[in-house]
């Protein structure tokens, strides 16, 4: 098998990462900028876009039996997949559609909920270590430590002083991942205010998905301004060479599912995993294997 497999990209398909990925220069960020709806380097519907997943998902099904083989020689190398956006901007979903081909075996998922007491009695970023991929993992968080300078900052749940300095420790525990081996992908999945009051009155209108459904999402809706401003800050503040943020528009699920998936891709192709050699003598071991 060839060392690297880039040859095998459609041409067509523009590096998403270049297009999505928001500069780590620590300037200003302003999500009016970007539209929720558009589709960056994406195709041109959601039938080409279903067609293009298909063969996204059996790269990816190869390349991560790749790097979960890899780990066995000691490789520390693997992959976490970071999932931020609003209520209802489709982090579930996403995992649901881009991952559902993965083997288990090979994934780490995590739903960060809000932190339980014991959690609370830790430095924020404890419950995160915890929670880490493994050598030749794929790991998945919806929703992570950014909660710590999104909600926390927002519901105003720790001074100020202590949220704002959360972001020069989460760049230097992301650098320190980085420098580990961890490839990260961090994606803001942004919707518009009114494509998520469409998806928020579909989980009051459908009775299967009532479940889904809290009267705090009411809450947090009428604080919109001040967690668009949040995130704001965390992806200027904490777009690093290191670990950079990407922003997928995400009013087009069809657009949001291909974009996360062919992120993922890119990355995983870059670390370009390869199947560990045999150390030991296959031709002895198959004559001996026959001779049983």
């Amino acid at each position: 098998m060839a060392k690297t497999n880039r040859k095998q990209r459609d041409p067509r398909v523009t590096d998403l990462r270049s297009l999505l990925r928001v500069p780590p220069d620590g300037k200003p960020v302003s999500l009016s900028s970007y539209d929720p709806s558009a589709k960056p380097g994406g195709p041109s519907g959601k039938v080409h876009a279903r067609a293009g997943m298909a063969g996204t998902g059996s790269r990816l099904t190869e390349l991560q039996d790749r790097l979960f083989a890899q780990s066995a020689t000691g490789d520390r190398r693997r992959l976490l997949l970071l999932l931020q956006g609003m209520d209802t901007s489709g982090k579930g979903g996403t995992v649901k559609h881009v991952l559902s081909g993965l083997n288990p075996a090979g994934c780490r998922y995590r739903a960060f909920k809000p932190p339980t007491e014991e959690e609370r009695a830790h430095h924020f970023l404890w419950r995160v270590e915890r929670s880490l991929p493994q050598p030749g993992e794929i790991g998945v968080f919806d929703r992570s430590h950014y909660e710590d300078v999104l909600v926390a900052r927002v519901r105003g749940l720790v001074p100020p002083a202590e949220w704002m300095q959360r972001y020069d420790e989460i760049n230097a525990f992301e650098r320190r991942l980085a420098e580990d081996g961890v490839t990260i992908i961090k994606v803001f999945l942004h919707i518009s205010r009114e494509e998520q009051l469409k998806r928020l009155l579909a989980r009051l209108d459908k009775p299967h998905k009532r479940w889904k459904f809290s009267p705090s999402d009411i809450d947090d809706r009428a604080l919109w301004p001040a967690y668009q401003e949040a995130y704001e800050a965390a992806l200027a503040r904490c777009s690093t060479p290191a670990a950079p943020w990407y922003v997928v528009p995400a009013d087009r699920k069809w657009y949001r599912n291909w974009a996360v998936g062919r992120l993922l891709l890119e990355h995983l192709e870059e670390i370009d995993p390869q199947y560990p050699p045999a150390d030991f003598d296959v031709e002895e071991c198959r004559k001996r294997l026959l001779e049983t």
